[in-house]
């Protein structure tokens, strides 16, 4: 008979010890996670109370969401970069050094620059309101400033999330472990930065233009980036998906909880009967583009940088024309007036003839639409290149 095998406690606590560190996270980067959806959550938050009751106060939740984040993230980041400047002079090559006496990560750095640029904009954003009223477009100029500073927070989750995950994927080559948490957490900060893109880019796509070139030439201006630096920064086989799908339940979410509580407008003029919080509209279908970016990246992988990014662009385009196009005309027709995709989220601002209400498309000629594919053809071969650079440098990051 053999004997019972003994597992030595020394080895059973080392082993314990990998298997923790691949499931936790260093605090920072937790905190900053966390500070990067306070801000996406504010953000969704602060637009849908525009859209409802105006802007009737500068203390509002919402505002209260985007500062905190912007908070935290600043705070987290100059306690590691004052931590390892004075008291951990051994982490010095682990990070990035300014003015020669501050060191600390890049992310951090991008984190603390952008909460600068938040709290900045909050004073300015407060005297254009009293200046010049309700804005009348997202993009106002303390707005970007504001915008700035979210991008900046944003990016710096994402390159401390790379950065841990390229850290780990270290570990676990020299100790021979798996792969930790670290690339879920690259596809859920691409997830935020994705739903930043398309809250940013919302004029341009509300559903009533979902069958003009411009819609399509906006999309193919930002998400090609986004979805193709996913899929090559991400250690995860889905990278793209993974992304998108983070993307798709916080649209979801939002468009699904928002209309449950009650809400009416303070700010004339009032247009439009609102008895709830108006949210965004239901996510754009990313996840089947997405998906064919993940299954045919590996294949390009030794071509020409400029081939895969004709190919990658090009596979984008037509899959979100041949998908959204026909969805559009679902979207408006009563069938998707319901709670699940909530196509009745009509701002307390927009007289019932407008397109939306009326659930009309806005129409353009054929040679419109020649030219504004031809650039959406254009502009997704150039974002899925830059998209490539871009997650060739994220996934190389350390610190």
């Amino acid at each position: 008979m053999h004997a019972p095998a003994v597992t030595l406690p020394g080895r059973e606590q080392a082993q314990r010890r990998t298997h923790a560190s691949r499931i936790a996270l260093p605090w920072q980067l937790a905190a900053v996670i966390f500070a990067a959806t306070s801000v996406i959550v504010g953000l969704i938050w602060d637009i849908s109370w525009h859209m409802t009751i105006g802007r009737d106060t500068f203390w509002t939740p919402a505002h209260l969401a985007i500062y905190t984040g912007g908070a935290v993230a600043g705070l987290a980041s100059g306690y590691e970069v004052l931590r390892r400047s004075f008291f951990s002079p051994g982490q010095a090559a682990d990070g990035v050094t300014i003015w020669r006496l501050f060191r600390g990560p890049l992310g951090g750095w991008l984190c603390i620059w952008g909460a600068v640029a938040m709290l900045t904009s909050a004073p300015f954003d407060d005297w254009w309101h009293a200046a010049y009223g309700l804005d009348v477009k997202i993009i106002s100029p303390p707005h970007a400033i504001l915008a700035l500073g979210f991008i900046t927070i944003l990016g710096g989750a994402l390159i401390m999330a790379v950065a841990e995950q390229g850290r780990e994927a270290d570990r676990a080559e020299a100790d021979g472990a798996s792969a930790g948490i670290a690339p879920w957490i690259v596809a859920y900060a691409g997830g935020l930065v994705l739903g930043m893109l398309s809250i940013f880019t919302t004029e341009y796509h509300p559903r009533e233009l979902m069958h003009r070139g411009i819609f399509y030439a906006v999309s193919s201006l930002v998400f090609p980036f986004a979805l193709v630096a996913a899929s090559r920064s991400t250690r995860l086989r889905y990278g793209a998906t993974a992304t998108a799908l983070v993307y798709t339940v916080v649209m979801c979410v939002q468009a699904w909880l928002l209309p449950l509580f009650e809400g009416s407008p303070k700010l004339g003029p009032i247009r439009t009967a609102v008895t709830h919080m108006v949210s965004l509209d239901f996510p754009l279908l990313l996840l089947a583009p997405a998906l064919c970016i993940d299954l045919v990246m590996p294949r390009l992988r030794a071509r020409n940088l400029w081939v895969q990014a004709t190919a990658l662009g090009g596979l984008f385009l037509i899959v979100h024309v041949a998908t959204q196009w026909p969805f559009a005309n679902f979207l408006v027709s009563d069938a998707s007036r319901n709670w699940f995709f909530n196509t009745d989220n009509i701002p307390y601002m927009m007289p019932p003839n407008w397109m939306r209400p009326m659930r009309q498309f806005a129409e353009e000629s054929t040679a419109q639409a020649v030219r504004a594919f031809g650039l959406a053809a254009l502009l997704a071969v150039l974002s899925a290149r830059t998209g490539l650079a871009w997650g060739n440098w994220l996934r190389s990051v350390r610190r």
